[in-house]
């Protein structure tokens, strides 16, 4: 999930920027974590310790409460609510990656994702988005092609992958819904040439950034091998302790 989280702190600062070109500053003074870390997170939590997403996630609320949460979520947990609210925005792809990591066969993995989005995100497009992420990470890291994961995706999940970048550059705006964020950011995967052009081809889009660098970071890190040192250093510096000891926690928890 380290792929995830560097690519929101990365897009973190581009949000409502409207970037439109690959040549940034991957880190800044800015740079920070945002919700889809904290999410992220919760959600490792959650599957280490086999506890109660909503509890999960109204803990990390609390801890965490002025992160970009959006209005939706953020009156769901300031609630305390238990029921979901039928969302399809990109909040239950941005998270969901450790579930990818988490179990040995894709239907299970499948499973596990719809489990995690719907708690929040029962709409259908809200659970497919999230099933589609970490079905196209599963793959990724159990030795998949660039051309298997976008076959099984377009198919088993009606995304249109077959499309330029560089087109969709042009006409391409902000969109915090799952089906238009979910296909762009595996799309910046398919285009990129390692991790770092992969989280550069998805906040060139000028849309969400950090969502869309969030969810091409998790599937291109167990792609290319991890993330680069020289990019993972900066981006866990960017994280509390508390975050750190629970990506600790499940990183050798998925080496097992």
């Amino acid at each position: 999930m380290l792929g995830a989280i560097t690519g929101d702190i990365i897009g973190s600062v581009h949000e409502f920027c409207k970037t439109k070109r690959k040549e940034f500053s991957l880190f800044t003074p800015l740079s920070t974590f945002t919700d889809d870390t904290v999410l992220t997170v919760a959600i490792a939590d959650a599957l280490l310790n086999r506890r109660d997403y909503v509890d999960v996630f109204h803990e990390y609320y609390r801890r965490y409460p002025r992160v970009s949460y959006g209005r939706h979520y953020r009156s769901w947990a300031q609630n305390g609510n238990r029921e979901p609210y039928g969302s399809y925005g990109n909040g239950s792809a941005m998270r969901v990656s450790p579930v990818a990591y988490a179990f040995d066969n894709l239907d299970e993995v499948l499973t596990e994702a719809k489990r995690s989005a719907a708690v929040t995100h029962n709409h259908p497009e809200g659970i497919k988005g999230a099933q589609a992420t970490a079905a196209a990470i599963f793959l990724a890291r159990t030795g998949h092609t660039k051309a298997q994961i976008q076959s099984y995706v377009a198919k088993t999940f009606t995304y249109d992958l077959d499309r330029d970048i560089d087109a969709m550059r042009e006409t391409y705006s902000f969109d915090e819904t799952c089906q238009g964020t979910v296909p762009e950011a595996i799309i910046s995967f398919l285009a990129s040439t390692d991790f770092e052009d992969a989280i550069r081809n998805a906040i060139s889009l000028g849309g969400d950034a950090d969502t869309l660098a969030c969810i091409t970071g998790a599937i291109a890190e167990p792609f290319y091998g991890g993330v680069p040192r020289d990019i993972s250093r900066p981006a866990l510096r960017c994280l509390d302790e508390r975050l750190r000891n629970v990506i600790r926690k499940f990183q050798r928890s998925a080496k097992r």
